[in-house]
């Protein structure tokens, strides 16, 4: 894992007082239900992307001749247990074949797999994977946009949600300012909901030296997902990530326990009119 931590009490700060989750109804301008709820989908995000990242490493060390049948589609999943399946392969006249599988244990492990995935099973995802990146391109109108990693997950009622996300570049930057959100029907074909968000441009930060930065959000009034994600995936990276909101600010501070604290902090009227 790129980072092992603990999430601690999310905090409230408001006009230098500290209130405790409790404390909520005291602080209406903050959805805190809005902002755990985000922060249960990212915290699961960034694990997927784990996932994601040591398998596709593990996939550049196979036979030359295997990787030439991969194709663009490839993800991750959690069966009944919990443990985490990684598929590789390649979605050709509607249908998935699969080049590689591992498995991702609770240890890190890394294992080759042979157990067979039911096909329509890895066809819905692959399928519901086209959709949304079809959607999303139609959305972006330009090539000149940065990398991204997609994420997908099939919901209780067999609807699917993906998450596309801008990527941590080659470069070595960070970027920011576009997410994509989708909910696919069951077929893999359909959209059925577009949360998704673009800032108009796509900004970054070079991830080294470490030192403090700031999400410009000041246009909406609550941390979106992807910025939520940003500052969770990236907090080892950067001293402090800040985003910014219209009326609040917040960050994650790690403590001597090496636990994290989301912490949220009301701006004053004149540093909102600045």
């Amino acid at each position: 894992m790129k980072i092992k931590v603990v999430v601690g009490l999310l905090c409230l700060v408001f006009c230098s007082s500290v209130f405790a989750q409790k404390a909520k109804e005291t602080a209406p301008k903050f959805d805190v239900a809005d902002f755990n709820k985000k922060f249960e989908v990212a915290e699961w995000l960034v694990e997927y992307d784990v996932v994601a990242w040591k398998t596709s490493d593990e996939v550049m060390k196979q036979d030359k001749a295997e990787l030439e049948k991969l194709g663009a589609e490839w993800f991750c999943f959690q069966d009944k247990s919990n443990l985490w399946h990684a598929v590789y392969g390649k979605f050709e006249n509607e249908k998935f074949e699969t080049v590689f599988h591992f498995t991702f244990d609770k240890a890190e492990k890394i294992t080759k797999s042979n157990e067979k995935v039911a096909a329509e099973f890895l066809n819905l995802h692959a399928k519901s994977l086209v959709t949304a990146n079809k959607q999303m391109r139609s959305a972006l109108k330009s090539d000149n946009v940065p990398r991204f990693n997609q994420y997908i997950k099939q919901n209780a009622d067999q609807t699917f949600s993906v998450w596309i996300f801008p990527a941590f570049q080659p470069s070595g930057i960070a970027a920011y300012g576009g997410e994509f959100i989708y909910t696919i029907d069951k077929t893999g074909t359909k959209i059925l909901k577009d949360e998704s968000y673009l800032q108009g441009s796509f900004r970054g930060f070079k991830a080294s030296p470490p030192r403090e930065i700031w999400l410009n959000y000041s246009e909406l009034e609550k941390p979106t997902l992807g910025a939520i994600f940003f500052v969770w995936y990236y907090k080892s990276y950067f001293t402090n990530i800040f985003i910014d909101n219209a009326k609040t600010t917040s960050t994650v501070v790690k403590a001597e326990n090496n636990n994290y604290t989301w912490v949220h902090v009301e701006k004053t009227d004149d540093k909102k009119n600045k």
